[in-house]
């Protein structure tokens, strides 16, 4: 029962897959989630998902089961507190956040990543999703972010198997995941206090000169010279949070679309920029010489925020939407703009 179809899309996928950060809406311009365990193409939804929940059935509940109706729609008996957790998504710092470590995950989506650090001891599940590994670590539960069936199928015959949708909103994907790991309390505490550090984060900003109602715009190069705008995902999360910038007019329909990213052309980006811009700088060469190139344009020299020197750059890997990674960031954005 599928809520919004979504398939993958190849030519995005290596670079989207390694900085973990460019996956966005699957909507009709054709960006999409990834985790086809029979499908190296990767995308993903930036958008809000509906809200499944679960339902804690009082007598399963006692026998140390709930039920749980995922984003596919698949009600699944699962442990109310499980300890062997194989999770396949982008979205691995959602658990450190947690307090939780899984056993296993496919580790090349953690390269890069602020949480790389953590997965000390966490086995490889590969991506696509290895069977036989998953297999052979037990698991008793396994969060799996892909929408196909044939997978779900397969990892279900392993351990009770939840499809998440690992690009929802921060505070859904941590309420949920709260329910899934036994961890209500935890997710609930770690929102509050997410919150606070986020308001106090603003408060300083603003006390160090940012003014109300700036604009902000974030972009970053694909390998193919494609420049992209970001929107629903990643930094811009954070800086189009409660409190915090306003989006330019065209990335703020964007936003209101559920969109994630949006390939733009130089041309356009004056349209798109913002009294703020941040630009991501990628993994490939190719693309970190297409950002060189964009910086020296006259295009680019002739933006407000260029000449006002509010132009900040930051690895693409530094960036992502994982609770973890958003926390760090509320650091980091005051050190990167001098408002610390």
């Amino acid at each position: 029962m599928l809520k919004k179809a979504r398939k993958p899309l190849a030519v995005l996928s290596v670079i989207f897959l390694m900085s973990a950060l460019l996956l966005a809406c699957g909507n009709n311009n054709g960006q999409t989630e990834s985790g086809n365990a029979a499908n190296t193409a990767t995308g993903a939804a930036a958008t809000t998902a509906p809200s499944p929940e679960a339902s804690g059935n009082t007598d399963t509940a006692a026998a140390g089961t709930q039920s749980y109706t995922d984003y596919m729609d698949h009600t699944v008996e699962i442990p109310v507190n499980p300890e062997r957790i194989v999770y396949s998504g982008e979205t691995y710092g959602d658990l450190i956040a947690l307090g939780v470590q899984a056993v296993g995950y496919p580790l090349s989506m953690g390269e890069g990543q602020i949480f790389e650090d953590k997965l000390a001891g966490v086995e490889d599940v590969g991506f696509p999703i290895n069977l036989e590994k998953t297999l052979e670590l037990q698991p008793d539960l396994i969060i799996y972010a892909g929408t196909d069936e044939a997978d779900f199928e397969a990892l279900s015959k392993i351990a009770p198997t939840i499809i998440f949708n690992t690009f929802g909103p921060l505070e859904e994907r941590m309420t949920k995941l709260g329910v899934l790991l036994g961890k209500k309390q935890e997710a609930a505490d770690w929102l509050a206090q997410y919150k606070t550090s986020e308001t106090a984060m603003w408060e300083q900003l603003k006390a160090a000169g940012i003014k109300e109602g700036e604009t902000a715009s974030v972009f970053t190069y694909y390998p193919g010279d494609r420049l992209f705008v970001m929107a629903a995902t990643g930094l811009s999360q954070v800086l189009y949070g409660e409190g915090g910038f306003k989006a330019p007019a065209p990335i703020q329909t964007l936003l209101d679309e559920g969109t994630g990213f949006q390939e733009i052309s130089m041309e356009v980006i004056s349209q798109y920029a913002g009294d703020r811009i941040f630009v991501l700088t990628p993994v490939a060469d190719e693309a970190k010489q297409s950002t060189d190139t964009m910086i020296q344009s006259e295009i680019w020299k002739s933006l407000p925020a260029v000449k006002n020197g509010y132009v900040y750059t930051q690895d693409i890997m530094k960036t992502s939407a994982d609770a973890s990674t958003r926390e760090w960031l509320l650091t980091e954005l005051p050190r990167l703009m001098g408002g610390k």
